[in-house]
């Protein structure tokens, strides 16, 4: 038998996906390389995928289009044409996202508390809103602010890790919100982490007001003025999935290209599923309506008669994800997620989806947020779960004893 011989320096073709169609009209196809430039993508990717089963349905006419369509691709004159400005912003936060799934993987991520001087910060403050950050945390968040003052195009930057939104630009024309590194206490265990990003429009009605309040009145616009939102996903693969306002699509990292691959384009949640996703160990905490909705969806007596499974990750991003591509609901029924940077960005994506996002009782996009760090319960999945679910009534769990895990 012959024996194969791979340079290490040398690019092979990889046994990929190649597109046979486009899934969005195809014009000119462009990446960014460093800036803003004309890019005609490779047809071959380094040898790297294997045997990687593409999802695809295409949902345009056939064209000329042999090679990979990137994420720069999807979004730039060739595709959906979000505009330059939006383009060279994404640029910036998938080239971050690359940064933080490297230092998520690396064996040395441990050792970031003990050698960086990150220790002594880690503890929230004295009455903040904010929950406790690790290293991790601290410098993802510094990656991708970074990131976003090196693309020239925001103006405010409002974290997870910040008591305040962080003034950055005053001709930014947008506005970024984010969580910068969700699940980070899974870490050690090596179960999937994920960044979590919302972007909006900057307000320039407000561009005469002090810096400090345009800062946060630009951070609580309403979710149903979202132009774009998305979430990275760090775990077996490393997958950036989002939206601008017309479906919403996946792409994969290829790690020996740097390239976001097309994987799931025009994402459709199923109608309904057959997992709902919670930690059910506080049961005995919730609210009589909640109760009622899970034990009889597990026992197939629900409107859908079929017994559902459980499944909890106990990571948003994850469990989100999951719910995303097969249907059902994840949630946390107390009021502990975020509606700024966690619930608006996901619930935009699970509409966009053609799902919901609920706190049980309204629609997130709808909820208008008085405070950065406001808190809510969380619904998020298939439109006739939520809907059972929210039928149910009393679902939103009201005690909170302070949970240690």
């Amino acid at each position: 038998m012959q024996q194969l011989l791979l340079s290490p320096t040398t690019s092979y073709p990889s046994p990929l996906f190649l597109l046979n169609s486009h899934p969005f009209t195809p014009k000119h196809q462009f990446c960014l390389r460093g800036s803003l430039s004309l890019y005609t993508p490779p047809k071959m990717a380094s040898f790297s995928g294997f045997i990687a089963k593409s999802q695809m349905e295409m949902t345009a006419a056939a064209g000329d289009t042999t090679g990979f369509s990137t994420l720069m691709e999807c979004v730039g004159k060739g595709g959906l044409d979000v505009g330059d400005e939006l383009v060279v912003l994404l640029y910036h936060i998938q080239y971050a996202c690359k940064k933080i799934a490297a230092l998520v993987a690396s064996p040395f991520n441990s050792a970031l508390g003990k050698h960086s001087g990150l220790t002594g910060i880690t503890s929230g403050a004295g009455g903040s809103d904010r929950d406790k950050s690790k290293p991790l945390d601290i410098v993802a968040n510094e990656i991708i602010l970074s990131s976003l003052r090196n693309s020239g195009k925001v103006s405010v930057m409002a974290s997870e890790e910040d008591d305040a939104p962080i003034w950055i630009n005053d001709d930014g024309p947008f506005v970024v919100v984010l969580d910068p590194l969700d699940g980070s206490r899974n870490i050690d265990a090596s179960i999937p982490t994920g960044t979590i990003f919302g972007i909006y429009k900057r307000l320039v009605e407000l561009d005469h007001l002090p810096t400090e309040e345009k800062a946060s009145l630009n951070s609580l616009q309403s979710g149903a003025r979202l132009v774009a939102a998305g979430y990275v996903l760090y775990s077996s693969a490393t997958i950036l999935c989002a939206s601008f306002g017309s479906g919403t699509h996946a792409f994969t990292l290829d790690h020996s290209t740097g390239d976001f691959i097309l994987t799931h384009p025009s994402i459709r949640i199923p109608p309904r599923g057959q997992i709902y996703s919670v930690n059910d160990a506080r049961y005995f905490d919730w609210p009589e309506g909640l109760k009622q909705y899970i034990d009889t969806v597990r026992q197939g007596k629900g409107k859908y008669p079929k017994k559902y499974s459980a499944r909890y990750i106990c990571s948003l991003v994850a469990d989100f994800h999951r719910t995303l591509l097969y249907g059902g609901i994840a949630m946390n029924p107390r009021d502990h997620l975020r509606l700024v940077y966690e619930a608006n960005p996901l619930s935009f994506l699970a509409e966009q989806a053609g799902g919901k996002g609920s706190d049980g009782k309204s629609r997130i996009l709808s909820i208008q947020p008085v405070k950065l760090h406001q808190r809510l319960p969380l619904f998020l999945g298939s439109m006739e779960d939520i809907d059972e679910l929210e039928s149910y009534g009393d679902v939103q769990q009201r005690v909170n004893p302070g949970y240690e895990v």
